[in-house]
């Protein structure tokens, strides 16, 4: 069997990314990386053997993302069964503690967090964090009624392998979330095939209509990872996908 090894520097992010993974496979056997060993120091997965995307399979990556969600968390913000441990998405560190509702989860834990470390590294304006700051207080006010899903939490188009046995999602920042954030970081980075995907998943687990407008929302999170740690760039990107909220929120 091949195996693919990576000793993240962060503490216990191997073994938050495996407790990740084994939460996961638990909806999707097939589609998520198996993991082979872990220690405090080293993860090892079996390797995925990587091919051509096809729509075909993006539609099968649609449904076990679906799935997955569909496996449910006991609550906004839960991390991964079992695992009491030090959370991250990338090599940054964020909160899980789970709340009631989505709506301050995700503003209080994933939002705001990384805008103020953006602001901190000059990589987001103060009229920006302002912006971002308007869109979480609005966003508060929303009464979101969808239960809690279990979420791969990094869902960027690396992270979703198209492999020669079937897509393959790895590298997660699992936690219970609203099913349509990953669905958007998907649309952030670029998925192939992303029609394909969307409609994979609501062939398992039909949204609301119109849900793809709220995409700029559910970019916040990933927008404001990257603006504190890849730059400028991506606090610009933010502020658009704050504004974009603002519109829907209070239109």
């Amino acid at each position: 069997m091949d195996i693919f090894t990576k000793k993240p520097g962060e503490p216990q992010s191997s073994l938050a990314e495996a407790a990740g993974l084994s939460w996961l496979r638990e909806a999707s056997p097939a589609a998520v990386a198996r993991v082979i060993s872990v220690d405090a120091h080293h993860i090892s997965t079996a390797r995925v053997e990587p091919t051509r995307p096809t729509p075909a399979a993006a539609r099968t990556a649609g449904r076990e993302l679906a799935r997955i969600h569909l496996a449910g968390a006991p609550a906004f913000g839960a991390p991964p069964a079992g695992w009491e441990g030090p959370n991250y998405i990338g090599t940054q560190r964020q909160e899980c503690t789970p709340v009631e509702r989505w709506s301050d989860f995700y503003s209080g834990q994933r939002v705001l967090p990384f805008a103020h470390h953006a602001y901190r590294r000059s990589h987001l304006s103060a009229d920006g964090l302002h912006t971002v700051q308007v869109a979480c207080r609005l966003l508060r006010q929303l009464d979101v009624t969808v239960p809690p899903a279990r979420l791969h939490g990094d869902l960027g188009n690396g992270n979703l392998l198209f492999g020669t046995e079937g897509p393959v999602m790895i590298d997660p920042a699992a936690h219970g979330g609203h099913p349509e954030t990953d669905l958007a970081m998907l649309a952030l980075f670029g998925a192939p095939f992303l029609e394909e995907i969307r409609a994979g998943y609501e062939e398992i687990n039909p949204l609301e209509s119109g849900w793809v407008e709220w995409t700029p929302l559910h970019q916040l999170h990933p927008l404001a990872v990257h603006a504190a740690s890849h730059g400028p760039a991506y606090g610009v990107a933010l502020i658009e996908a704050a504004e974009a909220t603002i519109t829907l929120l209070d239109g």
